[in-house]
């Protein structure tokens, strides 16, 4: 399960791949072959002869010719800005990633790594002469460093996993990093000794004794633990410095001296049990003892020192058994004493944090109203937005995201975009933002994309805002009603915003309207907005949906007789429950959605969280909850003709979730087909561009086969 960052909840989906998702240490996707990647992509648009000019609607075969920027690392002297440039190879239908340089004074770019493999996480060294990476040029990521004043790259590692959380000593001598260290898994007896030679007997069998044994997009665990190393920057043999049967994660934060790394850790016996538990530690590097700073109920994670090494600014909140909590931002002295917190009256969630220069404020991204900001947080509490725009959550879907570096100059390099424009590198420096790539001018130039708006109304339920963005069918007529697709965000602790989607341009270039809603339970509107769908997922968040489809028809664009709705995972949560509960759509896709909350709750990856913290207790203890909220408990009262599409490797909302509603839809003889995307976990049902255009193509397709509804009785008297 992914609970590193602590996103205050544990989210039914790993936010979107969607084809280039930003990901960014991601150990997964390094141990991908890396004969796949290629350094220069083939392109999309160089297939088809039978073209007369440039095709200027959005297809699915443009998503092969995509581009999007991630993790922008800006020097300490705000010179030049390392980022991940992340493309689609149309041979081997997978995102590749290259390392590219940005001169911040010119706008000349240079390619720095990835010419032979993915390269990923660059992060600078103090002197701003170097920059380390994670590539897998000739096999499994390893751990590499480029000298940029005519110097070349020289791998430092052979390590056995991939290595994450990349952090620089203060001298730049040595390089800190994680890497998970395998252990034995458990045995039982053992099988008959005596196989003659050359008899090809059955697979040994497989043991498990892990409490979340499997994890979306990894798969079954590897027994072992992720632990702390340390490798000199020059080459050499690592040498571990934690050790211990639980997780030591980053990110990892060294003190100005070099002395102490500080990392975040559930260093508890029972870690297996407790989910978001955390603690902030303070590592020794010459003896390798360990304090432990922080002792509350509730995640305490991140954390980073103070430039003086005075204070460590970190992460975190109190449990309190609810679905979802905002972190905030805490500073204590460096020996744990102390303890502040900066935000406890903000309203918003910080993350990403990191330290001004002058060590009187804390810079932290976060999101308001579906957009995405860095603020400026004073260790006097008060708050100062300083960067708008942020983007680059995911690609297929338009979620909230992106990241950015802080230079010791102040200047902010960030990921941003626009609702039709993919995320770039940007350079915030002097009080103004400047767009520093242009990735997609090609696309730009020849393809039109729908415009986007933003929406609003009052929920039916209890009068409260809900808000959304609706994405018309390029070319739109003022005042012409066009067919509506209602897509649902996952989460559900998540939020849409005006950017960038995949799956909503190629919807409207089919003649949709698109609306991507924020129901309560969204993201970026407050935690008590989020939290009104405590132990009540799926409820109102129903009324809220469906107020706001009343309100794209109020407005005169949606056709009201020509509605649609779909939604992954927590989308397809309330997709489900949707048809349940009405007829006034004439066909539904549900996209992996949770179906019981019994079977989800006992072979979802997160076996320690749904049942306590979203259910409130365990099946045996409270079945009739359980029932209750299950999308299932209403399938006796579905008539609309719904898709019900999942990955065939998805743990987070196992397959059989999916299986069972279309087994109970056939049973009912409501009209429905399984669509199941080979080889793609939860996070990445769109990770390969093929199966992301082809998804989008089946739902289109059902839409348009059921574009009349469909009704007992015209089936009945159907030839």
């Amino acid at each position: 399960m992914s609970m590193g960052k602590f996103v205050a909840g544990f989210a039914l989906f790993t936010l979107p791949m969607a084809a280039l998702a930003q990901d960014g240490d991601a150990p997964a996707r390094a141990r991908e072959d890396a004969a796949s990647q290629a350094a220069a992509p083939l392109s999309g648009a160089a297939m088809g002869s039978e073209r007369t000019g440039p095709e200027q609607r959005f297809t699915g075969e443009d998503l092969f010719d995509i581009a999007i920027a991630a993790d922008p690392e800006i020097s300490p002297d705000g010179r030049h800005i390392a980022y991940v440039r992340r493309t689609n190879d149309i041979m081997t239908d997978r995102a590749v990633s290259a390392i590219w340089l940005i001169d911040t004074r010119t706008g000349r770019e240079t390619p720095l790594a990835g010419r032979a493999g993915d390269a990923f996480s660059p992060r600078w060294s103090p002197d701003g002469r170097r920059i380390a990476y994670a590539s897998t040029e000739g096999g499994g990521a390893q751990l590499w460093v480029q000298w940029l004043d005519g110097g070349e790259a020289v791998r430092l590692t052979g390590l056995p996993t991939s290595p994450s959380h990349i952090a620089w000593s203060p001298d730049g001598q040595s390089i800190a990093y994680t890497m998970l260290v395998k252990d034995s898994g458990p045995s039982l007896g053992a099988a008959p000794a005596n196989r003659p030679e050359g008899a090809e007997w059955a697979e040994p069998l497989e043991i498990h004794d892990l409490l979340t044994y499997r994890a979306d997009g990894q798969g079954y665990v590897e027994p072992g633990f992720e632990k702390i190393f340390l490798v000199p920057a020059t080459g050499g043999a690592p040498r571990q410095l934690t050790f211990g049967r639980y997780h030591d994660s980053g990110p990892l934060s060294w003190s100005p001296d070099g002395a102490t790394i500080y990392f975040g850790a559930n260093r508890r016996p029972d870690w297996e049990d407790d989910p978001l538990e955390s603690e902030i530690h303070a590592l020794d590097v010459a003896s390798g003892a360990i304090a432990r700073l922080t002792d509350r109920n509730g995640p305490d994670h991140s954390p980073a020192v103070s430039p003086d090494g005075g204070k460590i600014a970190y992460l975190g909140f109190d449990d309190a058994l609810r679905a979802y909590e905002d972190n905030d931002l805490y500073v204590m002295n460096r020996d744990g004493s102390g303890r502040r917190n900066l935000t406890a009256d903000w309203g918003y969630s910080p993350a990403g944090i990191a330290w001004d220069a002058d060590g009187r404020a804390i810079y932290a991204q976060y999101d308001i109203s579906g957009e995405t900001r860095v603020a400026r947080i004073g260790l006097d509490g008060s708050v100062r937005d300083v960067v708008h725009g942020l983007s680059g959550g995911g690609l297929d879907r338009p979620y909230t995201g992106g990241s950015f570096s802080v230079a010791d100059n102040d200047a902010i390099a960030f990921t941003g975009g626009t609702a039709t424009r993919p995320a770039e590198v940007q350079l915030h420096r002097g009080g103004e933002a400047r767009i520093l790539t242009d990735l997609n001018r090609s696309l730009r130039a020849v393809k039109t994309f729908g415009e986007v708006r933003r929406i609003a109304t009052r929920s039916s339920h209890d009068g409260i805002e809900i808000e959304g963005w609706l994405t018309l069918p390029p070319g739109y007529v003022e005042g012409q009603r066009v067919p509506l697709i209602l897509e649902i965000h996952g989460g559900p602790f998540a939020a849409y915003g005006p950017h960038f989607a995949t799956d909503n341009q190629l919807y409207a270039a089919a003649g949709y309207a698109v609306l991507s809603a924020n129901p309560r339970g969204s993201t970026s509107y407050g935690e008590d907005f989020a939290n009104l769908i405590d132990k009540a997922y799926p409820g109102n968040d129903y009324h809220d949906l469906m107020s706001i489809v009343d309100r794209a028809i109020a407005l005169g664009i949606a056709d009201p007789d020509r509605l649609f709705v779909t939604g992954g995972s927590g989308g397809g949560v309330l997709t489900s429950w949707i048809v349940g509960k009405t007829n006034r759509f004439k066909a539904a896709a549900t996209q992996k959605p949770v179906i019981n909350w019994t079977t989800q709750a006992l072979t979802a990856d997160g076996p320690a969280f749904f049942g306590r913290y979203w259910l409130g207790a365990q099946p045996w203890e409270d079945p009739e909850t359980y029932w209750r909220l299950s999308p299932l408990s209403l399938v006796g009262e579905v008539e609309t003709p719904t898709l019900v599409v999942v990955g065939s490797e998805d743990y987070r909302t196992p397959v059989s979730e999916s299986e069972q509603y279309y087994t109970a839809l056939r049973l009912r003889g409501v009209p429905t087909a399984l669509v199941k995307v080979p080889g793609a976990s939860h996070g990445g049902i769109a990770a390969r561009p093929s199966q992301s255009a082809a998804k989008a193509s089946a739902i289109l397709a059902w839409f348009e086969r059921h574009a009349q509804g469909w009704s007992r009785e015209d089936a009945a008297q159907a030839p």
